[in-house]
């Protein structure tokens, strides 16, 4: 162990000077160190993404609505059948029957 350590100490000494030490520790400095590190760049772009993502869904659902909404301002079949469905209203002739799911006992 000794000897491979002092190996390793002769071939430095040799091959890197005391400048190419010190640059290379200041460039581990800057990409491991302070606000803009590498692990934080990685998490950022992560997040950029997600944050993406989500955006594009609520776009779709926004488009989705204004266009249900444009709709139901000229069409009575459509908002009847949104009040009808959504909010469970019924005719005076008719019964309406909610259908929910039950959770299932455990099987043992």
């Amino acid at each position: 162990m000794n000897a491979t350590l002092s190996s390793f100490g002769r071939w430095a000494r040799r091959f890197l000077s005391p400048v190419t030490l010190l640059c290379i520790l200041a460039l581990c400095f800057i990409a491991f160190s302070g606000e803009n590190t590498v692990f934080r760049s990685i998490d950022y772009d992560r997040t950029i993404d997600s944050l993406r993502a989500e955006l594009e869904a609520n776009r779709d659902t926004m488009l989705y609505y204004r266009d249900l909404n444009r709709r139901l301002a000229s069409d009575r079949d459509l908002m009847e059948q949104v009040v009808r469905e959504q909010y469970g209203m019924k005719r005076a002739s008719e019964d309406v029957f909610i259908f929910t799911e039950t959770p299932k006992p455990d099987e043992k």
